[in-house]
């Protein structure tokens, strides 16, 4: 039987993307692409589905890429679906890079993309996530004056994913800092809000990149933890993982593609504390 890792993290490996080619022009391409996650989603879960024109110099069409988080459903649909028509009346022709590719460094997926791939192979009943601590954090400048009208914010937060089926339980940590403009108290409690969202989904983030998800066919799967995350943390939210955004991270953020998780291009600088 083979066994399958699944981590949450960005795939970066050339051995989990497939480049499909030979897409003729009589489609649209947003037609090209929903048919493309729709066939190749049924061999796993996808990371990234795009479709891109022809070079101007090749012949008329298209081509894709679709990147998997397992290179074993990568190379079975490849496989399976290599000189396949699928869904056009001409045969495709599909190729990846069977070698690992460690020059990248894997980042954590974003929150969205940790509760997409834990429900697709989990199932939505398959996981929890609690609030351990969430609080608001003293400010070290707090004595100092305010005459700007700004009020710096500053909360931590302690979050806790368990595996009821597999009796396992981890714990991650995070903490955010905004400064924000006194336009009134509702505008404040929206802004706070946000802020209480935002570290409770980078808490989870940081609990996640310790999840291995063994998967040994048949739709069973295993939850192993990379390291025993739980005795890092106590009830308060003290050592938390600090997280920076500096204003160049956040002029990076902004040049993105539209269709790529800003948390998941962001350099971060985390630090203890």
């Amino acid at each position: 039987m083979e066994l399958d890792l699944l981590e949450f993290l960005v795939p970066v490996e050339n051995n989990k993307t497939l480049f499909v080619w030979n897409i003729t022009p009589d489609l649209t391409e947003a037609h090209i692409h929903e048919r493309l996650h729709e066939i190749f989603s049924s061999f796993g879960p996808l990371y990234l589905v795009k479709v891109h024109s022809n070079d101007p110099l090749s012949s008329p069409g298209f081509n894709g890429m679709i990147k998997f988080y397992s290179a074993a459903q990568a190379r079975k649909a490849q496989q399976s679906t290599d000189g396949s028509m699928l869904f056009q009346n001409t045969p495709l022709k599909l190729s990846s890079k069977q070698t690992p590719h460690f020059l990248s460094r894997s980042r954590p997926l974003s929150h969205a993309r940790c509760v997409d791939l834990a429900n697709h192979c989990l199932g939505f009943n398959g996981w929890t996530c609690d609030i351990i601590a969430l609080k608001e954090l003293p400010d070290e400048e707090e004595d100092k004056a305010d005459v700007s009208g700004q009020v710096r914010v500053k909360l931590g937060c302690v979050v806790e994913i368990s595996f009821p089926r597999h009796g396992v339980s981890t714990r991650g940590a995070a903490m955010v800092e905004d400064v924000l403009v006194h336009t009134g108290p509702e505008t404040l409690l929206q802004k706070r809000r946000s802020l209480h969202k935002l570290v409770r989904d980078r808490a989870a983030v940081q609990a996640f990149s310790t999840v291995l998800l063994v998967l040994l066919g048949e739709g069973k799967v295993m939850v192993e933890l990379r390291r025993s995350a739980e005795h890092l943390f106590s009830e308060e939210p003290e050592g938390l993982i600090q997280v920076h955004n500096s204003d160049q991270n956040r002029d990076q953020v902004e040049n993105l593609p539209a269709d790529e998780d800003l948390w998941e291009h962001e350099d971060l600088d985390l630090t203890v504390w």
